[in-house]
């Protein structure tokens, strides 16, 4: 206990950036993880069943958090919009499950993402989002970069790398509801009805293919639960420590882990047009993030001159 009590204090010594970026690395440690064990347990079983059990055994490691709080954090004036999420994540996670099972990890981890250079050109269709001709720039260069990785008219396209954009454009769906419930529930509200509409949802689709399998089998899954609900958790609680901008460029580390991984696991060796159109796809995400962080700024900027004119103005 005074182990844990130490180690508690020098947590929270640690600046907010330190240890937003620290549970950043985490997250990308436990997704490269969860990743690998998804692609090592489609070998005996069909992705929607592993799926479904990363999900049961996700919502049982969120239990305890649930039973802390006397299930007050699930209280909600919003639960049509966290189905609709959850409707729109499960789809999400099951193409994505599919495709980890066909494609190389490193591609996939790649062309994933993506998902923030579509969430941009979401915001400015259906939240009415302005963007100047920089950041429309930092979208074309992403997709430039998606061209690279799958280079059209070169080399086929295969099925993986279609499910992982179509997953990647889903997950920009879910940012944006995010986004949303953002601005009236806590994060661990949103992360409890995530749990939970995966759960339901994605039980039909695992009895559709649904395969036997062994008790050692079942602890893969578990550990894949494990992992997908620490990754969760601590991006959550790195994002509230600090801001996404200071976090953004230590995501990369997922597709460096998951090179790793499918090298050692899966003799999967990334070629050089991954980590380039990676790499493009990556810078572009991370100065849409930087831009968008710039125009909060202007904007709160702007308000408190407003509100110090005002002040003035009723004085005399």
């Amino acid at each position: 206990m005074r182990a844990l009590a130490s180690l508690a204090a020098v947590w929270e010594r640690q600046t907010p950036v330190l240890r937003g970026i620290l549970l950043m690395c985490c997250s990308t440690v436990a997704f490269a993880g969860m990743h690998a064990l998804v692609r090592f347990v489609s070998e005996v079983l069909p992705p929607f069943q592993i799926a479904f059990f990363r999900n049961i055994f996700g919502l049982m490691f969120l239990l305890p958090l649930l039973m802390r709080s006397r299930f007050k954090v699930l209280r909600t004036q919003r639960i049509g919009l966290h189905a609709l999420r959850g409707v729109i994540n499960i789809g999400a996670m099951l193409m994505f499950f599919t495709a980890l099972s066909m494609s190389p990890l490193a591609k996939v981890t790649a062309l994933s993402f993506t998902a923030p250079i579509f969430m941009a050109v979401l915001a400015v269709l259906f939240l009415g989002e302005r963007f100047r001709i920089y950041r429309w720039l930092a979208i074309l260069l992403g997709f430039a970069g998606m061209l690279i990785i799958l280079r059209p008219g070169v080399v086929a396209i295969d099925t993986g790398a279609i499910l992982v954009l179509g997953s990647a454009l889903l997950w920009a769906v879910a940012m944006l509801i995010i986004k949303i419930l953002s601005r009236t529930e806590q994060s661990v509200t949103t992360v409890a009805y995530m749990g939970i509409f995966l759960g339901i949802f994605s039980v039909f689709p695992a009895i559709w293919g649904w395969q036997p399998f062994t008790l050692q089998t079942l602890g893969w899954m578990a550990l894949i639960g494990l992992f997908g609900t620490i990754a969760q958790m601590t991006l959550s609680q790195a994002l509230k420590e600090t801001d996404p901008t200071a976090l953004m460029p230590f995501d990369f580390l997922k597709l460096i882990w998951t090179a790793i991984l499918g090298a050692w696991f899966f003799a999967e060796i990334p070629d050089a047009f991954t980590w380039i159109g990676g790499a493009v796809i990556f810078a572009s995400g991370l100065f849409i993030a930087y831009r968008e962080r710039q125009a909060r700024h202007a904007t709160a900027l702007a308000l408190t001159h407003s509100l110090k004119g005002q002040f003035y103005d009723k004085r005399t």
